[in-house]
């Protein structure tokens, strides 16, 4: 039995790709994109979730810590916590949440079928995201194929930073392809993103060049990559591209500042700020120049 590791599955979704969509989140991601607004999916395992603001002190969650992880003032000590849950049960208050969960390929088609009426209605269908759904390749398979047996539209929202073979065996089950456009400089996507980004080229040109509907999906994010010369790069980049649909435009936003908070992690992108209306709207402008269908927002 095909399991995986899912963090959220998100009902009537309507910006993971056409109509009303089940958006599917996959726990773990090969990158580490410093402005990542769901810092939860990074790690391919369980996580421990602490909501300060909801916590009312009453320390049932430390009453209930068999191994003792749980100090007199409420913090976890990582190496001593097994993850076990009984934390999260034991709250009250709901301030401890256990973020990701192993499901069978059948529970999660359960979750979908759900919704099928609702897919019919609107065109709509499911989408494959995360942290990066290619990393569990032979789970993401099981679901596709499940998918397509049942005249169920499927998109993959990725990254693209994962062995062709992978896409490969997976692309003939895919009806459309949301793929990451973060960084032209290789240097630059080491230093932002933790990895290079000449693999995700190559496997863009690939499934480009064989006739795969493809959705561009650009985080636009101040001081990193929203220079004019650097949209230039990327609308030069993306007009060369046979069978590119649209390109997506998502604005920067720091909404996620507290997410990280949450994990226990540090927020390490430099200073920044949501782009204005006017700065999107000039992006845009640029983007067009090249031929391109551009719209903000997914």
């Amino acid at each position: 039995m095909i399991t995986g590791t899912i963090f959220d599955v998100k009902k009537f979704s309507i910006h993971d790709g056409p109509g009303i969509r089940t958006t599917i989140f996959f726990k773990g991601c090969p990158l580490a994109c410093l402005w990542c607004h769901n810092p939860e999916s990074q790690s391919r395992e369980p996580e421990l979730i602490f909501w300060e603001s909801r916590c009312i002190k009453c320390g049932a969650c430390r009453e209930a810590c068999g191994p003792g992880a749980i100090a007199a003032d409420l913090t976890v000590n990582a190496e001593k916590c097994t993850l076990c849950g009984d934390c999260v049960a034991a709250c009250y208050a709901e301030a401890r949440e256990m973020v990701g969960q192993k499901m069978t390929a059948a529970q999660v088609m359960a979750e979908i079928e759900r919704d099928v009426p609702f897919y019919d209605e609107s065109e709509g269908g499911v989408t494959f995201s995360g942290g990066e759904p290619l990393a569990q390749p032979d789970f993401l398979l099981s679901l596709l194929q499940a998918c397509q047996e049942r005249d169920i539209h499927t998109a993959v929202d990725t990254c693209g930073f994962a062995p062709w073979s992978v896409l490969d065996t997976i692309r003939k089950y895919v009806d459309l392809f949301l793929y990451d456009l973060k960084l032209m400089d290789e240097a630059q996507h080491r230093r932002f993103t933790g990895a290079s980004n000449e693999l995700i080229f190559s496997n863009l040109r690939a499934l480009s060049e064989r006739g795969h509907n493809i959705f561009l999906r650009v985080p636009i994010v101040p001081g990193v990559n929203e220079s004019d010369e650097h949209v230039r790069r990327m609308g030069a980049f993306a007009a060369a591209l046979p069978h590119l649909k649209q390109v997506d435009v998502l604005p920067y936003h720091h909404i996620a500042a507290e997410k990280y908070q949450r994990l226990g992690k540090p927020y390490e992108l430099p200073a920044s700020h949501p782009p204005s209306d006017e700065r999107m709207a000039k992006i845009v402008q640029i983007l067009q120049e090249f031929g391109l269908q551009v719209k903000i927002g997914g």
